[in-house]
């Protein structure tokens, strides 16, 4: 890692590949001129993005760092940042971000920074990390490493964020975690931010055809028009709870995204638990804005096709307003059951590349291809 002048401070933003690249892409835009506003001192910041693939099998925060060191020694760079979208643990509790002002290296969880607002609070994140590095580099040992707190995103009344004790066989010096039922929380929001659920709808393409044309043939189906008018709403609603339940279990079951761990430790079923968790909400919410799509289909082809005499005189029951939407959401629970029987038909990788980041999937994949797990 070189020295620049001082008026000059080179930040290299090394970033898994995904969603941590696009987040350093467009930070980098803005960065060198935020930096030198706030270090004033004259002093300017060139910024670069590295995409590469840093944590590859890899979740230890001192291994991590030795790599981040290693990378930083073969370029041309004052600081590093390193930015990755896998939950990071140190002591048993979730790694937010860790410093070194040594040798200039910084290293951020991003889920870490929970689901809202990630890209405002990554660049915040960045620039606090830089400016602290930055500082130290240039008052070298009349200021030791961390005695000015970061800010931005790392403080706060309702913030979990606290600094963390870090080991003396560490390359960092100053390190900042999440601690509590808040924290966990916050992690799991980031991890399913990172995995994009919204892409399970596209992915699922094979079982939406199947509950469309279930939904299509019930809706035409005086039997159904029967039940859909008898059920109350605590019946409609337990039905589309377990339709959309069953339909998140046959995904997780069928595509084998459940994930399981042969160690004993109460970190990795921490970490296994924290996982399995994401896959849920990310699956979960996948599902309910299915759900909500077929409700809002299936109540558009009743409202073409349904006949209010015929309905009437089926049912003994005036066809108006009520009865339409009763029809669509009792119609779309069913179709949501058709619609699992479906998602068999999808390829598990089809699946899995839509419930997870690319970091997830790589993860994944080393821990499928390792005897020992």
């Amino acid at each position: 890692m070189r020295v620049s002048s001082q008026d000059v401070v080179v930040v290299a933003l090394l970033a898994d590949p995904d969603t941590p690249t696009e987040i350093a892409q467009r930070m980098a835009r803005m960065l060198p001129d935020r930096l030198a506003d706030r270090s004033g001192r004259g002093r300017r910041f060139d910024v670069a993005v590295v995409s590469e693939p840093f944590t590859a099998g890899v979740e230890d925060p001192l291994t991590l760092m030795r790599r981040i060191m290693d990378r930083g020694s073969d370029g041309n760079w004052d600081i590093v940042v390193a930015l990755t979208d896998l939950p990071l643990h140190s002591q048993g509790l979730k790694l937010v971000v860790d410093l070194s002002h040594e040798h200039g290296l910084a290293l951020l969880s991003l889920p870490t920074l929970g689901g809202f607002r990630l890209q405002t609070k990554a660049r915040q994140a960045v620039e606090e990390a830089v400016l602290s590095l930055a500082r130290s580099r240039t008052t070298g040992a009349e200021e030791p490493p961390g005695s000015q707190p970061l800010r931005g995103p790392f403080t706060g009344r309702l913030v979990p964020i606290r600094p963390g004790r870090v080991a003396e066989e560490e390359i960092a010096d100053l390190r900042y975690v999440l601690s509590g039922l808040r924290g966990y929380l916050r992690v799991l929001g980031g991890m399913v931010r990172a995995n994009r659920p919204w892409r399970l709808v596209p992915g699922l393409s094979k079982a939406l055809a199947a509950a469309l044309a279930t939904g299509a043939v019930a809706t035409v189906n005086s039997t159904v028009w029967s039940l859909a008018t008898s059920l109350s709403t605590p019946r409609l609603v337990i039905a589309m709870v377990g339709s959309v339940a069953l339909m998140i279990g046959w995904l997780i079951v069928d595509a084998n995204l459940w994930h399981r761990t042969d160690e004993v430790s109460p970190e990795a079923r921490k970490r296994a638990a924290l996982y399995n968790a994401s896959t849920v909400l990310t699956v979960g919410m996948g599902v309910v804005v299915c759900y909500a799509g077929l409700v809002a289909i299936n109540l558009v082809w009743a409202l073409f096709i349904l006949n209010d005499r015929l309905f009437a005189s089926m049912t003994r029951t005036p066809l108006h307003a009520t009865q339409y939407w009763t029809l669509s959401w009792f119609v779309a629970s069913v179709a949501t059951v058709g619609g699992a029987l479906g998602s068999g038909l999808e390829s598990d990788e089809a699946i899995r590349a839509a419930a997870y980041s690319k970091r997830e999937q790589e993860r994944r994949s080393l821990l499928q291809d390792d005897p020992g797990d």
